[in-house]
């Protein structure tokens, strides 16, 4: 589903973010994205959804190049930044139609979704309401919800726990794994290595903007726990810098 290939990119001055990085994600998948504050992490995210430019590599979604075919590659995917912007002018239903119409979701389908999705993540008394009233886990729940809605391929979350109770997690974790059972991919970054371990399928750990380990989360895992294992990646890259 998401191909990344020899991914660099250097932001104006001279540093490097991301450096020839490589790595895959497949149809059903839930690869989770580790790595220290400023790793790079939140720059391939923003690569893959299209919103950097970078300066070597191929990103892939679906097939379609995102450089070549943006518009195909960005209708499959839907991306979610750690403090999504919204526009608090409006109210939650408004801001959910406006999507659905921007992805041409039928009315009757759009309908059905955000009930489904407004339900689970208990939501629904406060579409009404104007976003700039809503808290910050509200504002998550919101955004998720608009992501979710879309039915997207390719969903990439970045840091989608922040901000979120226990249940509202709970719930968005379900969906996760519902998305991906229905033919679709998650890559998603996270510090929280606990959840990451028990969700996902695939792991990839960077470093410095360098591909340091990626792997089934089992085998990566081992004997041992995520934390204990990025703590030593991050310790053994500590020593050969």
């Amino acid at each position: 589903m998401l191909e990344i290939s020899h991914l660099s990119k250097t932001y104006p001055g001279g540093k490097k973010a991301v450096e020839d990085l490589s790595f895959s994600v497949q149809s059903g998948e839930i690869v989770g994205f580790i790595g220290h504050n400023g790793a790079g992490k939140t720059t391939t995210l923003r690569c893959v959804a299209g919103i950097l430019d970078y300066t070597q590599g191929t990103i892939t979604i679906g097939g379609h190049d995102i450089h070549a075919e943006p518009v195909l590659a960005k209708q499959i995917t839907a991306f979610l930044p750690d403090n999504p912007d919204l526009y608090e002018f409006l109210t939650g239903i408004a801001y959910l139609k406006f999507i659905a119409d921007l992805y041409s979701i039928p009315k009757q389908e759009r309908t059905q979704r955000i009930g489904k999705y407004a339900d689970a993540f208990e939501m629904t008394d406060a579409l009404g309401d104007p976003i700039g009233s809503y808290s910050h886990g509200m504002k998550q729940k919101l955004a998720l919800i608009s992501a979710l809605m879309r039915q997207p391929k390719l969903l990439i979350l970045d840091e989608p726990f922040v901000g979120l109770d226990p249940q509202a997690a709970f719930v968005m974790k379900g969906f996760l794994k519902e998305l991906c059972g229905q033919g679709g991919a998650v890559l998603f970054s996270t510090h929280v290595l606990e959840v990451a371990q028990k969700l996902c399928d695939r792991i990839v750990i960077i470093q410095k903007g360098h591909l340091v380990e990626q792997g089934k989360t089992d085998q990566i895992v081992g004997n041992s726990d995520l934390e204990s294992v990025f703590l030593e990646l991050a310790q053994e890259g500590e020593r050969n810098a």
